[in-house]
């Protein structure tokens, strides 16, 4: 795992540190709906501005294309900020420049000040050097809590890292911490459940993980994919015709690397994709033409249950069935509330990233029991995948 200095080297009093949060959360009417990522950013920032730093926080949010968009001023997450942090934040309508530069210079000791969205320039998003410049004009240090940008190489995620002194905060150093866990120095055996819609985008997953776990579980629709590689009748059901040789490749190279692949054995099927359809739970050979396989059957959950029993560590992204409409939620459902109840008991460590996974597991009431879970979405997929993230390098120490 990358070795990266945390805050606790951080010399912190008097220093003006500028800490890269992820900000970019759900608004309606104005208000923030889902305070997950400023309530993790959060610890950073009051620990930071509780030793007496000058804590100056710097985020993106939405997609501005490099000019000021008022709409996705930063100015309305100060609220749900301050409210988080316990303290007033200060606001700074630019995040260089002659405005931000005063603001900085009026903070005492233990203030913190929210600068304007970093996206509202263009240069952000190609790292140019003289906008990195600017923004180092404004700290001593560095501190990235953002692992949910940290795949995208812009000013903010990675060129500060290069021009100050950079610390990885508290939410990023548990996602490298967890990440580590499970698939970097894990306990064997390692359970790997991925599902989720599409082949297409879980390709380069799949590759990367028959390499580092010993059973992978695929579920969702992409495995009706895997299915009808292997001959199977699926009826109506989701799948990509043009990733059926790719999908042999995959379970071909699971076998030369002696990861056991768990495909549903049998599915809940509908003729319809409505809340509360008519269901039979069927051997997937026995899916009719006129069929949908929805969720995995109860013959699968129990194998799957099977390899849990004995797993130490689990990865999960993407849920196994049509999760957001039930009844097609109950195997999702049961696979988590397992998986958490054998993390409660100290079996095993499990960590699980992707909106939609997130959202299945709190759907389930299991997300809690998690050892860990990543709001990361893209980065925690990119991670899955084996690739270096541009923002987690550049907190390498030299």
């Amino acid at each position: 795992m990358t070795q990266f200095r945390t805050i606790d080297t951080l010399e912190a009093v008097g220093k003006r540190v500028l800490v890269r949060a992820d900000l970019n959360v759900p608004m309606k009417d104005g208000a923030v709906t889902d305070t997950a990522r400023i309530d993790q950013a959060a610890t950073t920032i009051r620990e930071l501005a509780g030793k007496g730093a000058k804590v100056i926080v710097l985020s993106h949010f939405g997609r501005p294309d490099g000019k000021r968009v008022e709409s996705l001023s930063l100015k309305a997450i100060v609220p749900a900020l301050a409210k988080a942090v316990g303290k007033s934040v200060a606001f700074a309508n630019d995040c260089i420049g002659a405005e931000a530069e005063s603001a900085v210079a009026s903070m005492k000791n233990g203030d913190v000040l929210l600068l304007e969205n970093t996206r509202f320039h263009a240069e952000e998003e190609k790292n140019e050097p003289r906008f990195v410049a600017a923004l180092a004009k404004l700290g001593d240090a560095y501190v990235n809590d953002a692992f949910s940008a940290a795949h995208r190489a812009h000013a903010t995620t990675e060129g500060l890292a290069h021009r100050l002194a950079a610390y990885a905060g508290r939410g990023m150093q548990a996602e490298l911490e967890a990440l580590g866990r499970v698939l970097e120095k894990p306990e064997h055996p390692v359970v790997a459940i991925i599902g989720g819609a599409k082949v297409s985008t879980k390709l380069a997953v799949l590759e990367h993980l028959i390499e580092k776990v010993d059973v992978l579980v695929i579920g969702g629709a992409m495995a009706n994919t895997f299915l009808k590689a292997q001959g199977f009748a699926i009826g109506k059901s989701l799948h990509e015709p043009a990733l059926l040789d790719k999908a042999r490749e995959v379970l071909k190279a699971a076998k030369s690397h002696n990861c056991v692949v768990v495909l549903p054995s049998d599915g809940v099927v509908a003729k319809e994709f409505k809340a509360m359809a008519a269901t039979k739970t069927l051997p997937v050979a026995q899916t009719p033409d006129d069929g949908m396989i929805l969720d995995i059957g109860s013959d699968t959950l129990a194998a799957i249950a099977g390899r849990l029993e004995t797993a130490k560590t689990v990865v999960w992204n993407g849920p196994l069935g049509a999760f957001e409409t039930p009844p097609f939620d109950l195997g999702t459902n049961a696979v988590a509330r397992h998986v958490a109840m054998l993390t409660k008991v100290g079996q095993m460590v499990s960590v699980a990233g992707g909106g939609d996974t997130l959202a299945a597991l709190a759907a389930a009431g299991a997300e809690g029991d998690f050892t860990y879970c990543s709001t990361a979405g893209g980065a925690f997929l990119e991670w899955l995948e084996g690739r270096e993230l541009p923002g987690v390098k550049a907190l390498a120490q030299p």
